[in-house]
This record gives structure tokens, sequence and C-alpha cells, in this order.
């Protein structure tokens, strides 16, 4: 699959008729925005229904040419819009809880809200996972399986590099390639996931 920045991404959303851009930018964003929304004390659906709303509000918000990237990371401007309607979804849930005669569950919906400071971190956290999760699925696309095996012994479960070239009967130098391509290239697309360009205000 071609890597594209996320400028490329959302330089292509800046037309309203382009279905794949914006396919492209709920593929990227999605699923740590729903992570992020079920740590905020939501259900799954719920979640899913706040990443929608979040990537329309901010696919409009850059179309207006109100997104500037050197006032904020694109997380930063994720994160503000994904916690207000976190916000609005717990309320909106809570409104729909207290009309059921069954009582409402203390672990999620009425659980203490996390504050503004608690609720950042939380999303720091979903976001770098996600982001890392990005980087290693474009990276298994890209190396030869064998490749992306031996990074996953070497580094994902901490595995010594001749431990690892004796299980996949490869020269111990071979592990240690693997490791540093691999790496290499998550911290290429790493750094291009948030390298974004302010948009021009449509007409």
């Amino acid at each position: 699959m071609e890597w594209l920045t996320t400028s490329t991404i959302l330089n292509e959303l800046r037309d309203h008729r382009n279905q794949t851009a914006w396919n492209r930018l709920a593929d990227r964003f999605r699923r740590p925005i729903v992570r992020f929304a079920c740590r905020m004390g939501l259900h799954e659906n719920d979640a899913e229904d706040v990443a929608q709303e979040t990537l329309v509000e901010f696919a409009a918000a850059y179309r207006d040419g109100r997104y500037d990237p050197q006032r904020g990371r694109l997380s930063g401007w994720l994160f503000g819009i994904a916690y207000r309607q976190a916000l609005n979804e717990r309320r909106r849930s809570s409104r729909r809880a207290l009309k059921t005669p069954t009582p409402p569950n203390p672990t999620t919906l009425f659980a203490e809200l996390p504050d503004e400071t608690a609720a950042s971190r939380t999303w720091d956290h979903e976001w770098e996972q996600g982001i890392l999760e990005i980087c290693l699925r474009q990276v298994a696309e890209e190396v030869e399986p064998e490749t992306f095996k031996a990074f996953q012994l070497a580094v994902g479960q901490d595995r010594p590099a001749h431990d690892v070239a004796q299980w996949l009967g490869v020269p111990v130098k071979n592990v240690y390639n693997a490791k540093h391509r691999v790496l290499k290239r998550i911290r290429e697309i790493r750094a291009a996931m948030e390298e974004t360009e302010p948009a021009q205000k449509a007409c």
C-alpha cells in the first residue's frame, strides 16, 4: 500500500467530493479517538459516533482554513474536538439512561469524569498507541515477512538476537539489520504522521 503523508491526505480532503481522502483520514485516526472515548466512559457504539463527529468537525475546520499547525500539533486539535464531543455524548447518554427503568452502570456513564488534564494524558497514551499500530501495519506491508518477524521477536518480544537468529535459521546480522531497518522506517512514518500544512480557506 502506498504511504501518504497526513498533509497529502488533508490536501485531498479539501475537495468535499473526495470520498477516498475521507476514508484515508478515518482509517488513520478513527481508532485512537474511539479508544479515547471508551476511556471517557462511553460504550463502543457511542465512541464510534464521537470519532465520526470529531473527524467531521476537524475536516470542516481544515477546509475553512481554521486549522493552523503553527498553533499546535494535529493531535492537540483532535483532542480538543474529541474531548468536547465525548462530554456531549456522555450528557446525552446520561439523559437516555435516566429515562430507562434499568439503573445506570456506575463504572461507565456515571463514573467520575476525568478532568481535562487527566483526559489529555489518556488521549496522549491512546494517540501514541494508535500511531505505533499504524506504523507497524504499514511497515509490515513494505518489508519481507522474515524481516518483520525478526523485528517482532527481537523488539516486540525482547528476545536476544542470537536466539531469534537460531529460531529463524538466519545469521545474527540479519536480525540486527531487521531491527535497524524497521525502526528506521517507523521513525520516518511517525515523523510524517503530524506533518501538516495549513489549509487555504475554501471559496
